[in-house]
């Protein structure tokens, strides 16, 4: 296959990389370092048993045109990156491309193919105008839902730490003859891939996790195991679970563990700091709205509650613009030095 990895970061290298040995033709859409890095040497894969490997048969570029079409366009951004990037993706698309969405929280095509009253819903906090639903046609799309952890540890270096699955699926439920062509692609790069009839419960089972664990976690400095281990802490998480549970429930999505079972899981994970953590000690910008924000839209857009998620929102939102205002002051200083 013919495939482009849209952002060489953890997953999008760790995800490339295999592709590539497994013998796909690989293209990393990616800029800076990472691009040098991966141009001249390939891209390094640690496994999580140590062992190395180097794909050489890659290629590397920031020129969409000059990638062109592809049969799979792998899409590897946080949500909010996006935007960035999507006024260029259309050069990637030959008639039957697929777009495999691997972001995070809820995705701004929810509402396409979904049926019932909300069908064809824009999701506001994810897409604000409605252009990625333009630029991005749902209909291309392949939803995934990403479960291995990885780290980008140098340009075109990236350590696989655990974890092989990538569940997919068509966003009307159906199997169809692309989705199980990804699948087993993936399934031939060592990874595990089934294909879904119900993505969006998978991604509501992932974001119930990320939609409290998250912003908790930036806002108070707080692994994994310190939230559930503290009673206040895991009481404010339950809270926003249970809310969160409740507008799943009302768009039809039922969640196969119990609560108390997943909070236990995010405490046997142990002193793990969360992404948006490490995006706030290193100074970048947080993933707030696809996580948090967009959970908030589907309350109000369902009639439900969610008195501590708004709460919750509402000050992470404040730090990220806190974050904001101090990069800015930080530049005019050193403009001025």
């Amino acid at each position: 296959m013919k495939i482009a990895i849209v952002g060489a970061g953890a997953i999008g290298g760790l995800v490339g990389a295999r592709l590539a040995l497994a013998g796909e033709q690989v293209t990393f859409l990616v800029r800076g370092a990472n691009l040098l890095a991966i141009r001249n040497k390939g891209i390094k894969l640690i496994e999580h048993d140590g062992s190395e490997q180097v794909a050489t048969n890659v290629a590397a570029t920031d020129d969409y045109a000059e990638a062109g079409p592809q049969d799979v366009v792998i899409l590897a951004l946080k949500a909010h990156q996006v935007a960035a990037v999507a006024d260029q993706l259309p050069l990637l698309f030959g008639p039957d491309t697929c777009v495999v969405t691997m972001q995070n929280g809820i995705p701004y095509w929810y509402f396409h193919q979904h049926g019932g009253h909300l069908e064809g819903r824009t999701v506001h906090s994810v897409d604000p105008d409605g252009s990625l639903a333009v630029r991005i046609p749902p209909s291309r799309v392949i939803g995934c839902v990403v479960y291995p952890a990885s780290e980008l540890v140098a340009p075109g270096v990236v350590r696989h730490v655990e974890g092989e699955r990538f569940p997919l699926g068509e966003l009307d439920g159906s199997t169809t003859p692309r989705v199980q062509a990804i699948s087993e692609c993936f399934t031939r790069a060592g990874f595990k891939a089934p294909v879904l009839d119900n993505i969006r419960s998978e991604i509501w089972l992932k974001l119930w996790g990320n939609l409290t664990f998250n912003p908790i976690s930036a806002l108070c400095h707080a692994t994994l195991e310190g939230i559930c281990q503290y009673p206040v802490a895991r009481s404010l998480a339950a809270d926003m679970m249970k809310e969160a549970e409740a507008v799943a429930n009302k768009l039809g999505v039922t969640f196969r563990v119990t609560l108390d079972k997943r909070i236990a899981g995010a405490e046997k994970v142990g002193r793990h700091k969360t992404s948006m953590l490490m995006d706030v000690e290193a100074g970048r910008g947080p993933e707030i709205d696809a996580l948090v924000g967009s959970v908030v839209e589907l309350g109000r857009f369902t009639d439900t509650a969610t008195p501590h998620i708004d709460a919750v929102y509402a000050l992470v939102k404040l730090l990220e613009r806190t974050m904001t205002e101090e990069r800015g002051q930080l530049r005019l200083q050193k403009m001025a030095a």
